[in-house]
């Protein structure tokens, strides 16, 4: 079992947890990600490797309390332990020196592009972060993203915090007048923004990497539930990503499977928190 180390509020119903995993510390890289159940009765849930520590041995990873399992997972407090925790899972993204990349992640998709970011800038890189979400009050690690950006943007709905609107506004206007200085984009969050960004950088022909969250059971490609085409062929975000060329992604198939389980999504939803108020 994994001891929780520490546990952090982000946002309502957002949290960052520290937990005690060496092995997994061990061999983490920007890109991994675990897989986790707290309880014997809860669901295995795919989880980005925000950040690790190999000296100390432990990782960090970010939980949104959406549904039954992640409400379950963020009930737990520091010192209890986690029944399963399995990784460091899936390909690592490249970490090379390219030359000025843009990091654009929506709402929680700011958990899975940090690493990314942190180590593209130790690997000599510039860093443009657009960060957006619909309120500040629902921006997570603003103070780490600002730490590890040379420029930084922030966008929300509402327009509590920077531009009022969406990420991929301000990806639009910064390609219009500057194409020609950025070599990369990554881009991370619902499946709807990414495809938006992607759309944006195709008609630069910029390359555009994105990370998926398709329906995910074991994690080791076996189920088949992770299947995504990219450039027409079927593949497994679990072992062959989650990191795709965005201009291959078919984000209309992904949307569409990432609809199958939400009637039942939402009912133990409601019954977790009928648990709660009885007990």
């Amino acid at each position: 079992m994994s001891k929780i180390l520490n546990k952090e509020n982000l946002a309502p119903e957002i949290d960052l947890f520290t937990i005690d995993a060496p092995l997994i510390a061990a061999k983490a890289q920007p890109g991994h990600f675990v897989i986790a159940r707290a309880s014997e009765r809860g669901e295995r849930i795919p989880l980005t490797i925000v950040d690790y520590d190999r000296d100390a041995g432990n990782i960090d990873l970010v939980v949104q309390a959406v549904g039954s399992s992640t409400m379950e997972f963020c009930s737990l407090e520091v010192g209890d332990e986690l029944l399963d925790l399995l990784g460091p899972l899936g390909e690592p993204i490249e970490i090379k020196e390219i030359g000025t990349v843009v990091c654009v992640a929506g709402g929680l998709g700011v958990a899975p592009v940090y690493p990314k970011a942190k180590y593209l800038k130790k690997a000599g890189n510039k860093i443009i972060s657009i960060v957006g979400a619909q309120t500040e009050e629902m921006i997570i690690m603003k103070d780490k993203m600002e730490d590890i950006s040379d420029e930084i943007y922030f966008s929300t709905d509402d327009g509590s915090l920077g531009e009022k609107g969406f990420t991929t506004d301000i990806l639009t206007a910064l390609l219009e007048e500057r194409a020609d200085e950025i070599d990369e984009v990554v881009a991370v969050g619902p499946a709807v923004m990414m495809k938006a960004a992607s759309e944006v950088t195709a008609d630069y022909d910029l390359d555009t990497i994105v990370s998926l969250n398709p329906i995910m059971i074991d994690g080791t490609g076996m189920c088949g539930g992770c299947r995504v085409t990219v450039d027409g062929e079927t593949l497994f975000a679990c072992v062959d990503g989650p990191a795709f060329d965005g201009h291959a992604v078919d984000f209309d198939e992904l949307m569409m499977r990432q609809t199958h389980y939400q009637t039942q999504e939402e009912k133990a939803k409601h019954n977790c928190k009928i648990d709660k108020e009885v007990g």
